[in-house]
């Protein structure tokens, strides 16, 4: 009994402290936090931009299978003794390129991805094992944000510059063969270019948001803005600019509600983000009513 009464009182301790403003100021001063919260930020921004994309062309498997790749990578990486960061993009980046190229229509697209993740996820396993410490291997699924330092946060900032060029470029086609692929096609549009280029996009965020928030928990950020804010308008461009914020909103409150309570970041992340689409859900249908 008294066993169970500290936990409680523990429990009690620790959700009180998240109103502890003091505390999380002070952490908020740090620079290893600082570094973090400028990654989620910068993560945030990458997954609203590319986010309503990824819904408009259903590609929500794909994020999925790019990150269990881009640990398969870092799981490489470890065992060959170089940078888990690049081997978790080279990863991505191979698996989402091949989706793009194998997968490029959208009834075939699910079933390469599954393929070649079932693949991916048993290399990634055989490399742990041989790698011998299974709690890095963890730490890849469930994120690391808090030791991001400043390599990691210039591979992000790296990272974003990239898909806000590319996009820029590729964007007006990119969506027309989004919305209509048949006329897209017609007109001259480079299908299979398109999927593969905005597939490498997908690959080197989710590589990225591996490093920060895990293989398991990256669509958080990548998809559930995207779907919250396709909830609420049907315009792209509205879609672009509700997606950016809900994201930022989840990774940057994420972060700041972790900090004095000591909880998991990820958690917290995964949480706001869908709570933000349950909101969006629920005002979406009455708009429509």
């Amino acid at each position: 009994m008294r066993t169970h009464a500290g936990a409680d009182l523990m429990l009690a301790a620790d959700l009180g402290s998240f109103w502890n403003f003091e505390q999380t100021a002070d952490l908020l001063s740090r620079t290893f936090v600082q570094q973090s919260l400028l990654a989620l930020a910068l993560l945030g921004l990458i997954g609203g931009l590319l986010g309503p994309m990824i819904v408009a062309r259903q590609m929500s498997f794909a994020v999925h299978g790019a990150a269990e790749l881009s640990f398969t990578g870092a799981a490489a990486a470890l065992l060959l003794g170089f940078s888990v960061n690049l081997g978790g993009v080279i990863g991505a980046v191979i698996a989402a390129a091949v989706f793009g190229w194998l997968g490029n229509r959208a009834r075939e697209r699910d079933s390469v991805i599954g393929v070649v993740m079932a693949f991916g996820l048993g290399l990634g396993v055989l490399f742990l094992h041989l790698y011998g410490r299974t709690g890095t291997g963890f730490a890849l699924l469930t994120g690391q944000v808090v030791s991001v330092g400043k390599s990691g946060l210039v591979a992000v900032a790296i990272t974003a510059v990239i898909v806000v060029a590319v996009l820029a470029v590729i964007y007006r086609p990119l969506l027309f063969a989004s919305l209509d692929p048949r006329v897209a096609t017609a007109a001259g549009v480079p299908m299979r270019t398109l999927s593969v280029v905005f597939a490498v996009l997908v690959g080197l965020a989710a590589a990225q948001g591996v490093q920060i928030i895990g293989a398991l928990l990256v669509m958080s950020l990548l998809i559930t803005p995207a779907a919250a804010a396709a909830r609420l308008t049907a315009s792209p461009g509205r879609q672009l600019v509700l997606a950016v914020a809900f994201a930022e909103i989840a990774a940057v409150g994420g972060l700041i509600l972790s900090l004095a309570p000591e909880l998991p970041i990820s958690v917290l992340v995964t949480t706001i983000s869908f709570v933000i689409y349950l909101l969006a859900r629920l005002f979406g249908m009455r708009a429509r009513d």
